[in-house]
């Protein structure tokens, strides 16, 4: 079983969550490109490791977060924690 930390509710199931994806920086509306938009909208890094993501509590306090994960070993810290060992 997975575990997030959410900020006000305190670690809680995975299941209660929706993964937001990583954060992106959204384009001006009035100058961006189609290009541009494409890569907003459908592109991320996927990186393997330690990656900042947004996540929703959805069954609990509805409120939207930043953690830092491990994708490889689903390892969960708060957003502004790091592991041992990481960089």
């Amino acid at each position: 079983m997975i575990q997030l930390p959410c900020p006000w509710c305190g670690p809680r199931n995975v299941t209660e969550f929706s993964h937001e994806g990583e954060p992106a920086t959204r384009p001006d509306p009035g100058t961006a490109t189609p290009e541009q938009w494409r890569g907003y909208l459908y592109f991320r890094r996927n990186a393997r490791g330690w990656t900042e993501e947004t996540w929703y509590h959805s069954a609990g306090c509805r409120r939207f977060f930043r953690l830092r994960r491990d994708t490889v070993s689903n390892t969960a810290l708060p957003a502004g924690e790091r592991a041992e060992g990481s960089a």
